[in-house]
């Protein structure tokens, strides 16, 4: 995990961009100039084999068929090295099992890169097919919080209901069970909580830039009967009538909250 700054180089238009060469770390195309990385950080290996490949689980999977195996043949009349002897095709089987979800969780790991701006999130990954998904700010509705007893959290968004993608594509940086729609989430990350607190300070930072100006000073410019070179009037100007607005974050503000 490491923090850095860039400052260079332009913004990348769509919600989800396959890459070919990153001329930032995580990110397809260099940085604009108003735009900063506030954070960049990687999955932990062993909590994506225990949240999102379910390590745990399948060990626990094989150790149950191997204590019924092992009570069904001593029912049976066979020896106790019998049993046991009987039970080498579901080590085996376990073993390959477990070794090939940790394996995966660990390359899955390598080839991630989270990165937190003041103006998106954006999420590289892929062993195979690598592609990057970028979650403007203006696309993000709110942001949540979950802390894992290892140490790790996680972090889903939920999008604006026209910023689809699809569950398949995000996983495993998917909220897990919420596929209509799919929520992006940064998966096993380390100092959790931390990270969520620089998200929510640039979502809120965000939202105040991206506010329209309150009723009451737009009324108060517009009274000033200030005048330009041409003898107009800046009240029109003043109205924000032709201004334009960017998708707005939840009405009761952003944050991470915790689940």
């Amino acid at each position: 995990m490491s923090d850095t700054k860039t400052r260079n180089g332009a913004r990348p238009q769509g919600l989800v961009t396959e890459y070919e060469y990153e001329p930032v770390a995580g990110l397809p195309e260099r940085l604009p100039p108003d735009e900063e990385i506030l954070w960049q950080g990687t999955p932990r290996w062993p909590g994506l084999a225990r949240y999102a490949f379910h390590v745990r689980k399948v060990a626990a999977y094989f150790l149950i068929l191997a204590l019924l195996n092992l009570v069904w043949d001593l029912q049976g009349g066979t020896g106790l090295a019998g049993s046991l002897a009987n039970l080498s095709w579901l080590a085996v089987a376990a073993a390959l099992s477990i070794g090939l979800l940790t394996l995966l969780a660990r390359a899955m790991a390598r080839s991630t890169l989270y990165t937190i701006t003041n103006r998106r999130v954006a999420m590289r990954f892929g062993v195979a097919l690598p592609m990057t998904i970028n979650l403007p700010f203006s696309k993000v509705r709110s942001a949540a919080l979950r802390e894992n007893p290892d140490g790790t959290g996680d972090i889903p968004l939920t999008l604006d209901p026209k910023a689809r993608v699809a569950y398949w594509v995000l996983w495993p940086h998917a909220r897990p069970w919420r596929f209509g729609p799919a929520e992006p989430m940064l998966r096993a990350i380390p100092e959790a909580a931390s990270v969520g607190r620089r998200l929510a300070d640039a979502l809120r930072a965000y939202a105040q830039d991206a506010a329209p100006p309150a009723a009451g000073q737009v009324h108060a410019v517009a009274d000033a009967g200030s005048a330009d070179p041409t003898g107009g009037s800046v009240k029109g100007e003043a109205s924000g009538q032709d201004r334009p607005r960017r998708a707005g974050l939840a009405q009761s503000g952003p944050g991470v909250a915790a689940i």
